[in-house]
């Protein structure tokens, strides 16, 4: 990161991913194909949270990336280890399964070609300047990826 300023969101995204939310509730797919709400019960209340994610898949595998560190929704998975995904009215429970950095790496390297969207803010968070793979690469160990592996339907 840029300075000692921990990297937040901007202050439209918030709005942005509320709308995003009730539109897929709508049925409406806003945003690119790839876009789906993640729901996943919260660490201290349990109740439902939702946030908008871009998964993307490599080589047969789902991934989602946690952009922000310490993001309430990425902290939310790793109590609950599963989730709901939501595009338009198709839900699909899944697995989530944190990468360590190792592994991540190569994700995050392959995240601003997957998910272009994603460079811009990151370089208004202050996490990368340019948007280079290897700029996203860096961030293993500081950015979540997890994988989404399916579950037996319930």
């Amino acid at each position: 990161m840029s300075s000692g300023q921990p990297a937040r969101p901007p202050r439209w995204l918030k709005p942005v991913n509320r709308f995003t939310i009730a539109m897929s509730r709508l049925g409406v797919n806003f945003g690119d194909d790839k876009t789906m709400v993640l729901t996943v019960p919260g660490r201290k209340t349990g109740a439902p949270r939702s946030t908008p994610v871009d998964p993307m898949t490599i080589d047969g595998k789902r991934y989602v990336v946690g952009g922000f560190p310490k993001a309430d929704w990425v902290q939310n998975v790793r109590a609950a280890g599963e989730a709901t995904l939501t595009r338009c009215r198709r839900q699909e429970h899944v697995r989530m399964v944190e990468l360590p950095p190792d592994q991540a790496g190569p994700i995050l390297r392959m995240w601003p070609t997957e998910v272009p969207a994603s460079v811009g803010l990151m370089k208004q968070a202050g996490l990368v300047s340019s948007g280079r793979p290897e700029e996203f690469e860096a961030l293993a160990g500081v950015c979540t990826v997890f994988r989404i592996d399916p579950t037996a339907q319930r």
